[in-house]
């Protein structure tokens, strides 16, 4: 007997929920047809399905996200880096409380206590016809992430084939959902082709149908809910193989129109933003932002940022305001709008012939124009590179707080933590780093405003 097994799968959805309505509501449809046929059928989620720049997602702190999951029919999700430290250790602890689906993920563990009661490594799902089929699933690797969040994180490929192994004898297929990026699904698939399908996410890929690496199927349905993926396997319950496995991607945006979409859309809005009205504290004037200059805001985050990590100086791109502090009551709606980046703080013990590199590479001329995407920053383009606390003269001398810079001491910067993973500053990839987690840069904003301002 040949059996037809399904799994739709989505990817990286950030919280981009325009076609969220029709993408359940055609999903659902299809499931109730194969059912009809008596052809089983799954719904799984890869992760970064949670994103703290939309209003909705932060005012409700992913639960929010987990409703719409529930809501859908979901069946099993594994979480992204965005789930797992965009969140405080206590709210992913409690994250999925209300989940009506499983979630996977075999690599992280509490550093400390108890593991929260949804986490499990894999899943066991069973067909129609009895075929039994193993989820597992793993999260990217930031480690000194979880480690500053109280979480343990193992070596992704290392727990997915110990688990393979473990479970091929007792199941039938092996299906594994990974947020580790196509290279590290390449290199798994070379290392395990007793997995039978990958469904990939993370580095946003797009593989139309699917690709094999060493017999080992490879999805990526790209990012922002731009398609829904649909799986299906052929297994053959005399030979217990797979005779088939394909998969499709789906254009969401080509599907029908569901009635009252853009109320949705808005009501998710309206709900956000009625939790995060609340005054935060009151300014006696307004400060504006700029991109290509020093600004009010910039001065006064700067002190916000230098309090805070008790650094010496401090670093980072003007692009990073995308509106400025309004005069009188100021909310943390009115912050989310000009800080909506799921980005943290980060402290980094430098020389001094480091800062005077730093400071000659953040005059780039080049940066300040660029679009950025990724990295956390969700803003428009990067802006002004700006320093505080620390320059150079006419002799090509240091200075820290206007006192010439002592070559025997190590200095400390604040800046982004988008600037730590090497791409701007690759001396930063190597240095001491101290991640100031969890609070995004909002919450740095209110703190501060809460000490410097009154309601």
């Amino acid at each position: 007997m040949l059996e037809k097994i399904h799994i739709f799968h989505t990817n990286d959805l950030h919280s981009h929920f325009k076609y969220w309505p029709r993408m359940a509501s055609y999903v659902n449809t299809q499931r109730a047809h194969l059912t009809a046929l008596s052809e089983t059928s799954f719904l799984v989620d890869v992760g970064d399905h949670v994103d703290r720049s939309n209003i909705y997602t932060d005012a409700t702190v992913g639960k929010g996200n987990v409703k719409l999951l529930n809501n859908a029919g979901y069946d099993v999700v594994t979480i992204g880096n965005n789930e797992g430290i965009t969140l405080s250790h206590e709210e992913l602890f409690h994250l999925y409380d209300d989940a009506l689906f499983d979630v996977v993920v075999a690599n992280i563990t509490a550093a400390q206590g108890d593991n929260p009661a949804w986490l499990k490594p894999y899943v066991v799902k069973t067909s129609k016809y009895g075929t039994k089929i193993a989820v597992i699933a793993a999260t990217a690797m930031f480690e000194i992430y979880y480690k500053e969040l109280n979480w343990h994180i193992e070596d992704a490929r290392s727990s997915l084939i110990r688990l393979t192994h473990q479970l091929r004898q007792e199941v039938d297929i092996v299906v594994c959902l990974s947020h580790l990026g196509i290279t590290e699904d390449e290199l798994l698939a070379e290392e395990c082709p007793e997995i039978d399908v990958i469904f990939g996410s993370h580095t946003h890929h797009t593989l139309p149908t699917g690709k094999y690496v060493n017999g080992v199927l490879l999805t990526g349905g790209g990012k922002f809910g731009q398609y829904t993926g649909h799986l299906v396997v052929e297994y053959d319950k005399k030979t217990r193989e797979i005779v088939e496995k394909k998969d499709t991607l789906i254009h969401n945006k080509d599907l029908p129109n569901v009635e009252n979409e853009n109320e949705f859309l808005l009501s998710l809005e309206e709900e956000g933003k009625k939790l995060l009205d609340k005054p935060v504290f009151s300014t006696k004037k307004a400060y504006n932002k700029e991109w290509f200059h020093y600004s009010q805001l910039s001065h006064l985050f700067a002190q916000a940022i230098l309090e805070k990590s008790g650094a010496d100086c401090a670093l980072f791109n003007a692009g990073i305001f995308l509106d400025g502090l309004p005069k009188g009551t100021v909310t943390a709606l009115d912050l989310h709008k000009i800080f909506p980046h799921p980005i943290n703080l980060c402290t980094i013990e430098l020389s001094v012939s480091e800062m005077k590199e730093i400071f000659q590479q953040s005059k780039n001329e080049e940066w300040p124009n660029m679009e950025l995407k990724g990295l956390g920053f969700r803003g428009v383009i990067f802006g002004k590179m700006l320093t505080y606390g620390f320059t150079m003269n006419e002799d090509r001398q240091l200075l820290i707080n206007g006192q010439i810079a002592d070559n025997e001491r190590t200095y400390t910067l604040v800046t982004l933590d988008l600037f730590t993973f090497g791409y701007f500053y690759p001396s930063f990839k190597y240095a001491k780093k101290t991640y100031i987690l969890p609070d995004f840069l909002r919450n740095i904003m209110l703190e501060y405003g809460q000490s410097f301002f009154k309601l």
